[in-house]
């Protein structure tokens, strides 16, 4: 019995863990079960299971063009959101690592991005961009409806969370920046390097852990953007800016296809994860810690 309790003492700081496996349980353990439940059912308008259908949810998806291209709208809509935002906060955290006048205010300015929410930043820039009274027409003497064609949609939007995004990352790379030993500089200068060489051949390499942190951080924030999907275009003109997470968001709320959404979410989740993988596996071939 006193081995018993022992035992129960030597437990006992696990139990303080309790309470996070519970909201941790509630919270993403339970919906994410829920969902895979809900995708092999036909549901109700309310979301309630009624018709067990097994695969048939994941089979009408895979042969569904509308499916097709919301998985390459956002393929393309990733692409341009990753390389756009970590390219800002790289250029921002490099030209902030210097000393000029007004540094202070550049700083500030360039990570305000992270205090404002998407929702209020699309209204922003969807009146910015209005064909009739917008300041982008204006400020450049053109004439085109920017959301309203879908040449030009998807990029508005990208472009918008591409800005959203750099704040972070600029934060991310500033910090990467001020871990690296300025003494290799200094002897670089020395041997006759030019700012772009030492720029290649000791900052990137430098920055290469935060940098696989930032594009791994950045791809996941790609593919869950909605908020400005839904107030900027809402999945138009046609099917051009339908990215999966609007594309689930529209089965669920307005089709009221609750398994055909929740299939969705799963594929989705399933896609993010084998990059995630691919992206750990490769990782000791370019990172440098």
């Amino acid at each position: 019995m006193k081995a018993f309790v022992e035992k129960l003492k030597g437990c006992s700081p696990y139990a303080y863990l309790i309470p996070c496996f519970a909201i941790f349980a509630m919270f993403l353990f339970y919906p994410f079960v829920k969902t895979i439940y809900l995708s092999m059912f036909l549901t109700d308008k309310l979301g309630r299971a009624k018709i067990f259908v097994g695969a048939q949810n994941y089979i009408d998806l895979l042969t569904s063009e509308s499916f097709y291209n919301s998985i390459l709208v956002t393929l393309i809509f990733v692409v341009i959101v990753v390389f756009g935002s970590m390219l800002l906060g790289l250029v921002a955290a490099v030209l902030c690592s210097k000393t000029f006048p007004g540094i202070r205010a550049f700083s500030t300015s360039y990570a305000l991005p992270m205090a404002i929410a998407s929702s209020g930043a699309a209204m922003i820039f969807k009146v910015i961009l209005n064909p009739t009274i917008g300041l982008f027409n204006k400020v450049t003497g053109l004439d085109i409806n920017w959301i309203s064609d879908p040449r030009y949609a998807l990029i508005c939007v990208a472009v918008l969370t591409a800005w959203l995004n750099s704040g972070i990352n600029f934060l991310y790379f500033s910090a990467g920046l001020g871990n690296i030993d300025e003494s290799i500089y200094e002897r670089a200068s020395v041997d006759g390097a030019s700012g772009v060489q030492k720029f290649f051949r000791l900052t990137l390499p430098g920055l290469s852990p935060i940098m696989f942190y930032t594009l791994v951080v950045n791809i996941i924030q790609a593919f869950q953007s909605f908020g400005q999907v839904k107030i900027l275009t809402q999945g138009g003109p046609g099917e051009s800016t339908n990215l999966i997470v609007y594309s689930i968001y529209r089965d669920a709320f307005f089709n009221y296809k609750f398994g055909s959404a929740a299939a969705q979410s799963v594929i989705l989740f399933l896609i993010i994860m084998a990059l995630t993988l691919v992206m750990f596996k490769v990782e000791k071939k370019g990172v440098k810690y």
